[in-house]
């Protein structure tokens, strides 16, 4: 072990010493002395025989030569070196020796005995041992330590997140992730927020788009419902026996209305589903409006002959860029429900050319449209007087018509509205090249 090698080194230095200084026994005492006050080692000098000469401290076991064993032990010495050492480390005793040989100049022989306490030895590599352990055990609950709040730092926002996609997919799409991190889990947080934001808004757009399919199927339902009854009335009427040929006739005619408005219905339903799935819906090309506006003009002639509303055209010869078919169709619209609602006055269709573009207005006298109702009319079967409307034969998709088509050439219509002053249909088409 190192302490009984540094006990050695020591043994030797101390033997040497005294092997240097012994003229005579006299000398040995006063060197045993002087090592005794300056060593930390007790040492008591035997003669040959195992009798005590001198001792540095008293201890019970200063009187005795080599404890338990024969002085022939000893004689070794007398045939090995100087300088050799035998060592006593047994552990009844709580002591370590080591003896060694030293002479005189006169030729006597003398054993030396040097001793120390086991726990004065061993007391640094405890306390060495001490430091180490503890060393050991501080690093390891350090280690244990960080580790545990690394794996919390790195463990939480897991979690969080985990718990977080689990709420998502379950549908809470309001669910938030907190996350005040510059790293990859706080990027992952934001983008998860993100998706959430989005999911969110889509399944509100679906909820509105649900609910309005609904109603559409409940306004198609109702929309056709009506004539198909009114037919049959119509159909049970004519087969009663004694009617009348005034009265066929006007069955007839009744019966012939109610089958041009289904007929008009599906195909505005057409049109609509063409404007939203066809990519093909549009033929674009140049054309003179002012011819369009003529032929309108014409086709309501006659109809306006014995009311009490004027068509005013006012469309200079003017060149758009459109489908010429879907913008007539969208002026007719315009105009029959804006006589529609003009039991007197005028209705106006104008064309202005601006820098960029040709403006197109259909203006009437008629009975205005409320404030309530002006952010939902170009919605499907939407109507402001539901019952009125039916009556005058409209199919409640004209202006839901018009908004697709001009949705199609990219351009948006407005309206204004007065009550009982009239309303202003406004939109804008692109310039025709002659």
């Amino acid at each position: 072990m190192q302490s009984e090698d540094d006990m050695g080194a020591d043994a030797r230095q101390i033997l040497l010493s005294f092997q240097v200084a012994a003229n005579s026994v006299e000398d040995l005492e006063d060197m045993l002395n002087e090592t005794g006050r300056l060593s930390r080692y007790d040492v008591t000098l035997f003669d040959r025989y195992g009798n005590k000469i001198a001792t540095t401290r008293q201890h019970e076991l200063a009187d005795t030569l080599l404890p338990n064993a024969s002085l022939t032990s000893l004689d070794n010495l007398l045939t090995g070196g100087r300088l050799e050492l035998i060592t006593v480390n047994e552990a009844q005793f709580d002591r370590i020796f080591m003896y060694g040989l030293v002479s005189t100049s006169n030729g006597e022989v003398f054993f030396t005995q040097i001793s120390r306490l086991k726990s004065e030895i061993f007391k640094p590599i405890k306390t060495i041992r001490w430091i180490i352990y503890s060393g050991m055990f501080t690093s390891i609950a350090i280690i244990l330590f960080v580790s545990f709040i690394f794996s919390q730092y790195l463990a939480r926002p897991i979690l969080q997140l985990t718990e977080a996609s689990r709420k998502i997919a379950e549908g809470d799409t309001a669910h938030k992730i907190y996350l005040n991190r510059n790293d990859e889990f706080g990027t992952l947080a934001d983008s998860l927020n993100q998706m959430a934001d989005k999911l969110r808004q889509e399944n509100e757009q679906l909820i509105q788009a649900n609910s309005k399919l609904k109603q559409f199927y409940a306004d198609i339902t109702h929309e056709i419902r009506n004539p198909l009854h009114t037919i049959s009335g119509t159909l049970e009427m004519l087969q009663l026996e004694g009617i009348s040929d005034q009265d066929r006739k006007k069955y007839l005619q009744s019966a012939m209305n109610q089958s041009d408005r289904l007929n008009r219905l599906f195909k505005d339903l057409m049109m609509l589903q063409r404007a939203e799935l066809d990519d093909q819906f549009l033929n674009l090309k140049s054309f003179d409006l002012s011819e369009t506006a003529l032929r309108i003009q014409d086709a309501y002639e006659g109809l306006l002959l014995e009311s009490e509303v004027k068509l005013i055209m006012e469309v200079p010869k003017t060149y758009v860029y459109a489908d010429k078919d879907k913008i007539e169709q969208v002026l007719e619209n315009l105009i029959s429900n804006a006589i529609k609602y003009t039991p007197k006055g005028s209705v106006h269709l104008r064309a202005k050319e601006r820098a960029n573009d040709i403006l197109v207005e259909v203006i009437d006298t008629g009975i205005g449209i409320s404030e309530e109702h002006l952010p939902r009319l170009f919605d499907r079967f939407y109507r402001t007087d539901k019952a009125r409307s039916r009556d005058r034969g409209g199919t409640g998709l004209g202006l839901a018509v018009v908004k697709n088509i001009l949705d199609a050439h990219e351009s948006e219509i407005t309206v204004e509205s007065t009550l009982n002053q009239g309303t202003c249909f406004r939109f804008s088409l692109q310039k025709g090249k002659r």
